[in-house]
């Protein structure tokens, strides 16, 4: 599960060792060569360059098999320190992004767009995770979550005694980064499980036009939406992720309905939502992500459901800083930093920040 492991030299490959770094190979589409070739390739370039700096990626190279077939090495998730690779256990990840784009998941006799799909690791999501800035490990905490829960599935530790349900929920204000959150971390988990399972596929669905555009029968839609996501996780060796942006679209409060301020019908897509999350959870392989701006409007029978319910607010000082830091070391690398100051402004929620030029303000 936790990636390819060769030993070349001496860089040590020691699976239990605790100071474990993690290597992303992103091999070229055009890339015919075997992964076994790949690897010890890289491990070789890795064991002339054994003293690095934090999180480190190399794009160039003096290898001729690695110009050919090999977009970049990059040691990944690392502290901002020196790394000594020698004494390190290396996990090495190898992938390939997919370039289809996202496809849509049809519930036919409705003609109802329901979710957009897309296979992993997917190049529209390359990059997501190292733009997005959170003050505590919030990013790790979550990736050790399913990483822990696959790990648990594939021993056959009794869900009897220890309870989960594979349920993320994210919550906190708009525009701090929840969506783009989830979406890293299936590209991240597809990518670091690729030795588990040979591809990812994610599924957002579009819970708006499932519960408002046909209401009567939103409730049935949503059984119909969960069986086609069951023919996904049907193909064992793919890692299915499921996304419901504003959960509490399809999770209103039952409190509320039952009480008149809501319509009854949100009773039945709850109900079946509930339903449906308690079949798929049997799967060793799908993880639910969800988000939500507002969680008091959340069914609580939803949130009891969700193993982590992780709040993702606003930066603050020392995480702004380090949003500046890394979009500045961007401008650097590529040698632009000095037009910084005749680029337009952008705006996100209502402050000035150079959002046109630093993405990574989409999360504060």
């Amino acid at each position: 599960m936790e990636g390819d492991r060769m030993e070349v030299g001496d860089l040590k490959q020691n699976p239990n060792d605790m100071n474990n770094i993690h290597v992303e190979v992103h091999v070229k589409s055009t890339s015919t060569a075997k992964r076994s070739d790949v690897k010890m390739h890289v491990l070789t370039l890795l064991n002339r360059h054994r003293m690095v700096f934090g999180a480190f990626r190399w794009t160039e190279f003096d290898e001729d098999f690695l110009i050919k077939h090999v977009q970049s090495v990059a040691i990944v998730d690392a502290e901002r320190k020196p790394i000594d690779l020698k004494s390190c256990s290396l996990s090495i990840h190898i992938f390939t992004l997919n370039d289809d784009g996202p496809s849509t998941l049809n519930l036919e006799e409705e003609e109802l767009s329901a979710a957009n799909h897309w296979l992993l690791p997917a190049a529209e999501f390359h990059g997501i995770w190292e733009s997005l800035v959170y003050d505590s490990g919030v990013k790790t905490q979550l990736l050790d979550y399913v990483s822990t829960t696959i790990y648990f599935s594939d021993k056959n530790v009794d869900s009897n005694l220890i309870s989960w349900n594979r349920v993320v929920l994210l919550h906190g204000p708009p525009g701090t980064g929840k969506t783009s959150l989830c979406k890293a971390l299936a590209q991240k988990l597809s990518i670091r499980l690729s030795n588990r399972y040979s591809y990812g596929q994610f599924v957002e669905i579009n819970s708006h036009s499932l519960f408002s555009k046909w209401f009567s029968e939103s409730g049935k839609l949503v059984t119909k939406m969960f069986q086609k996501i069951q023919q996904l996780i049907d193909d064992k060796q793919a890692l299915v992720f499921v996304l419901i942006d504003e959960v509490e679209s399809l999770t209103a409060a039952r409190n509320a309905s039952q009480a008149g301020t809501e319509p009854s019908d949100a009773i039945r897509v709850v109900n079946s939502v509930l339903t449906q999350l308690d079949q798929i959870k049997r799967h060793p392989n799908v993880v639910i992500l969800t988000t939500s701006n507002v969680t008091e409007k959340i069914d609580l029978a939803f949130v009891d459901r969700a193993d982590i319910k992780q709040y993702i607010g606003p930066p603050s000082v020392e995480g702004i800083f380090n949003i500046y830091l890394s979009c500045l070391e961007e401008l650097m690398k590529v040698k632009t930093h000095q037009h910084l100051s005749v680029l337009p402004g952008g705006t996100h929620e209502g402050k000035n920040t150079p959002t046109s030029v630093c993405p990574a303000w989409r999360n504060s």
